[in-house]
């Protein structure tokens, strides 16, 4: 069952240097129960497309264009009150840096509590503290912390917090934005096991946003490549890590060390991405492209179906199009 859709998503951002056009034409969907990566550099829109979903993107954002179905609504046209009532009991989100997400001046248990007073009149105080506290020791912390303070918390113990304040009125869909990001290696794959376990537990349906190809690789099930606002590259999981398609995935994949395969040097990808205030004409990607040719310069790349369930932006696979 569909419990997400996202069609042509085109997101600007009012500037005093001019209009940045930050997400172009994004179409995504969401089965109930799955998990999608979104990937890419820094700047490419991930964040963005993510925190479009929740609707709490800053008051400089502006949807062009676009719908973003959840469960059959589309929320693009619900106003703040109506989308109150979704965020954190239907939709929830695992932010970036979770020592910014938390007040310090109130507990830890306190502001896990305080979601699930607010989606449920009926729970008093004592009922919501014993839910919070059997929240905390799921994600592996203990009950006798429920009274800490954020500072008195380590970046893991913080993410894990956050986890359980994304978890405490039950939602069907959650978010997380980078949520390893600036946490060692030991403890990023104690949370992203911790996500997966969850995430069968709870039958979630999740989008995890990241821009290390191996955070997601063991933990998605469909990847969504992004570059400069756009889906260049769309896909199962193991396929896209297997046999990518787009010469950004490639890149994407080249700068980052195999423990697998024999030891080199990695390589990354040369110059920037371009500007989106005054994006250049054709291929976003042409000036970093390896494979590029005079056509990729005069055309915008059309999204090619190279097979099932498996799509890429690339003008190397117009000829699929064609039946050829």
């Amino acid at each position: 069952m569909e419990i997400l859709k996202i069609e042509d998503l085109t997101i600007s951002f009012k500037t005093k240097n001019g209009l940045v056009h930050a997400v172009n034409g994004v179409d995504l969907n969401l089965e109930e129960g799955e998990l999608l990566g979104l990937v890419g550099e820094s700047g490419c829109g991930k964040t963005t497309t993510s925190l479009a979903i929740p609707k709490l993107l800053p008051d400089n954002s502006v949807i062009e264009r676009g719908h973003i179905f959840f469960d059959g609504e589309d929320l693009v046209e619900k106003n703040e009150k109506e989308m109150n009532q979704i965020r954190w009991k239907e939709i929830a989100v695992i932010f970036q840096g979770a020592m910014n997400a938390f007040d310090p001046l109130y507990t830890i248990g306190k502001q896990i509590m305080e979601p699930i007073r607010l989606h449920d009149k009926k729970i008093n105080a004592e009922e919501a503290a014993k839910k919070a506290r059997e929240l905390l020791e799921q994600v592996g912390i203990s009950a006798k912390r429920f009274t800490g303070y954020p500072h008195e918390f380590s970046g893991g113990m913080r993410q894990r917090a956050m986890i359980a304040m994304a978890l405490a009125c039950e939602p069907r869909l959650v978010i997380a934005d980078e949520p390893v990001t600036a946490l060692d290696v030991m403890i990023q794959a104690q949370i992203l096991e911790l996500l997966k376990d969850l995430s069968l537990g709870y039958n979630l349906s999740m989008i995890m946003v990241s821009h290390d190809l191996s955070v997601l690789a063991d933990l998605c099930d469909k990847i969504a490549v992004m570059y400069a606002g756009s889906v260049v590259e769309y896909g199962k999981s193991n396929e896209v890590f297997s046999d990518p398609r787009h010469p950004y995935t490639k890149r994407l994949m080249e700068s980052y060390p195999n423990i697998y395969e024999k030891k080199e040097f990695v390589h990354g990808i040369p110059g920037y991405p371009p500007n989106m205030i005054d994006p250049p004409k054709g291929c976003l990607f042409y000036e970093r492209c390896p494979d590029r040719s005079d056509e990729c310069k005069a055309w915008e790349p059309e999204e090619y179906e190279v097979s099932e369930d498996r799509k890429v932006s690339c003008i190397m696979y117009n000829e699929v199009k064609k039946g050829k």
